[in-house]
């Protein structure tokens, strides 16, 4: 009978003993929960020492995602059961999730450092207020190409990517906005263009262009163009200077017909647990010598004035392939949130283009 009353009493011992370790853990959890940032962002598009600097001085865990394009940003974000805290997407995408009421409302009080920030980058037309959104990087689409395979003479504009003297020999990015958008540029048209003549005739030319492609990828741009794999690239301006850094005959240019300006700044969606900590985020990464080791590290465009300035290296931020003045580019154009219908023209018209 003492046998079974002690077992008794020793499973009565052992059920409130996990009872509390669960109560613990549980504890724990919601601890870490409040304890945290989640951060989605494009992939190595951040110092990840900065990471832990921020972890440091604000007790809070860092835990950071990765997209590869805005539409599967978006795509997750509007989905039930993200947490993500902060965003970091491009202009169209963030007037596109403005008129979907997908973002939260800064609070600027919460916000130091707006101030450093260049003026000709605020109030632009996706975000007029800057209400939903601070800059974070920004640059263009343009041409990389090789002086040792294309002498500088030879190339200037979207056109000369169809040159025949290019066969088999032009790297193009893997995104639909930009490359059905530099054919229509190449034709004189908006890079935004709703027409559809403008369209199909952009689709015909993109047709042409098969013959001179040697491969449609992402981030392996880079590698190819440093081991000179081929003489001529499309990309963007801050992939650019990192082939430029690794290989000295690379050289990047900003076509006659015009280009792409773009912009990627930190929102914050409805969805976030943690509103403090990415009002508190955004503050660390306009501190200006936050902001220029970042772009030192990065390769693009710092949109932070007071880094340009007093920060950064002034051989670098006098180069107006990379800090062009933002005033005179009356030839760039921003990407316009397009509605559904013809974003799915121009992945079609990518698409096709790819499996040619």
């Amino acid at each position: 009978m003492k046998r079974l009353v002690y077992f008794t009493l020793a499973i009565s011992v052992l059920i409130i003993g996990l009872f509390g370790i669960n109560q613990s853990l549980n504890h724990s959890t919601e601890k870490a929960g409040t304890g945290s940032l989640t951060i989605y962002n494009w992939g190595d598009y951040i110092d990840p020492s900065l990471i832990k600097e921020f972890e440091e001085e604000f007790n809070l865990r860092v835990v950071y995602e990765t997209f590869d394009s805005n539409e599967a940003m978006y795509t997750k974000v509007k989905q039930a059961g993200t947490n993500y805290d902060l965003l970091i997407p491009s202009e169209y995408m963030i007037e596109r999730m403005i008129e979907e009421d997908l973002l939260h409302k800064l609070d600027k009080s919460q916000i130091t450092g707006i101030d450093h920030l260049l003026p000709d980058l605020l109030a632009l037309s996706f975000d007029p207020g800057n209400d939903y959104s601070i800059p974070y990087f920004w640059g263009t689409l343009g041409i990389i190409y090789n002086d040792r395979l294309i002498s500088e003479d030879a190339i200037g504009s979207w056109a000369d990517l169809w040159n025949p003297a290019y066969e088999n020999q032009v790297l193009l990015i893997d995104g639909a906005r930009e490359i059905v958008g530099l054919t229509l540029q190449s034709l004189d048209y908006s890079l935004n263009s709703k027409d559809l003549d403008e369209l199909d005739e952009a689709k015909t030319k993109l047709d042409d262009l098969a013959p001179n492609v040697k491969a449609i990828v992402a981030d392996e741009i880079k590698m190819y163009m440093i081991q000179e794999e081929g003489q001529i690239a499309v990309s963007f301006s801050g992939e650019a200077a990192d082939m430029m850094a690794e290989n000295e005959h690379l050289h990047y240019l900003l076509p006659e017909e015009g280009s792409n300006l773009w912009f990627d700044s930190m929102v914050i969606p409805k969805t976030a647990q943690n509103i403090e900590g990415a009002h508190d985020f955004i503050s660390f990464i306009l501190r200006p010598e936050i902001a220029a080791q970042n772009a030192e590290y990065i390769g693009y465009s710092s949109p932070n004035q007071t880094a340009i300035e007093n920060e950064m290296d002034p051989e670098l931020v006098v180069d107006e392939q990379f800090y062009p003045n933002l005033a005179a580019l009356d030839h760039l154009e921003v990407y316009e949130n397009l509605t559904l219908e013809y974003v799915d023209l121009y992945n079609e018209i990518f698409l096709k283009f790819k499996m040619k």
